[in-house]
């Protein structure tokens, strides 16, 4: 039996027209709408109560906190991905399933277990909580405790986007590289780190928006004290339990904000280095 495969574009106009539709009022539903809403909430009482909002003392701490919290784990989970893609794409040894399933992990583990992980090793009844307490030493209600956290959720960002394309590329520049004297560290200097630096990039933001937004692991080793250890989106739930409506939806619309910058910077990029990113993923 004989069939002949019809181009999509060739479709009815009446389901492209439902089918655009059926998309466009999703993405309006689901994604547009929720933001409108934040944002309309955040300034119900005027621009100046949402930023007084932002700008008080508790709030500060929580958007210092978050940002700090990011400025660590972003440049760390950078620093292992490319070193994880590497591995992977690059070269051969046992147990590469088993790094790149365990790099999968936090995709498949509730932020929240990843924090009772955390809880159960540093805490006062953990593995290590009597030398840590001896020494005077606060990894969880503290900074440590948050950061590891974030790094944990965030860390398959960076190297799960990283480790598809540097397979893609294969090795024959990096062969041909040290075939000519070039160290290893020079080959991934000159060859390979330009060739995935847009990759890098994208993952870099996406993992940055990631730990500005987690929750629920940071939630569990925070200990939620008010000025000291609520990120923004503990501070958010605080503002939101204590019914203060417009300092939770100001705050909540600063983040929305971040993600949204985060989106336009990436755009920006595409369409600035356009014919560069179509040349990468030719390649």
């Amino acid at each position: 039996m004989s069939g002949k495969f019809q181009n999509p574009t060739q479709d009815p106009l009446l389901l492209r027209i439902f089918l655009s539709l059926v998309a466009i009022g999703f993405v309006a539903l689901f994604l547009v709408l929720p933001l409108l809403i934040v944002f309309k909430e955040a300034l119900a009482d005027g621009l100046g109560k949402a930023f007084a909002a932002i700008i008080e003392p508790d709030a500060l701490s929580a958007v210092k906190l978050s940002l700090l919290a990011a400025g660590i784990a972003v440049p760390l989970n950078t620093v292992f991905g490319i070193s994880a893609a590497w591995a992977v794409a690059k070269h051969d040894f046992s147990g590469k399933t088993i790094l790149v399933t365990l790099i999968d992990l936090p995709f498949s583990v509730s932020p929240v277990v990843s924090g009772l992980i955390y809880v159960l090793v540093f805490g006062l009844q953990g593995w290590f909580g009597s030398y840590l307490l001896d020494h005077d030493i606060h990894i969880l209600f503290a900074l440590p405790g948050i950061v590891l956290a974030t790094i944990f959720v965030t860390f398959p960002f960076v190297a799960r986007e990283l480790i598809p394309l540097m397979v893609d590329q294969g090795r024959d520049e990096e062969e041909a590289a040290i075939s000519l004297g070039a160290s290893g560290f020079s080959t991934f200097c000159r060859v390979t780190l330009p060739n995935i630096k847009w990759g890098l990039l994208y993952a870099v933001l996406l993992c940055n928006a990631r730990a500005l937004g987690e929750f629920g692991a940071v939630s569990v080793v925070s200990g939620h004290i008010r000025g000291q250890t609520n990120t923004m989106p503990l501070h958010v739930e605080l503002l939101y339990n204590n019914y203060d409506y417009v300092g939770a939806f100001a705050v909540a619309a600063l983040l929305a904000l971040l993600a949204l910058l985060t989106l336009v910077f990436k755009t920006i990029l595409e369409w600035r280095y356009a014919d560069e990113l179509a040349a990468m993923h030719r390649h």
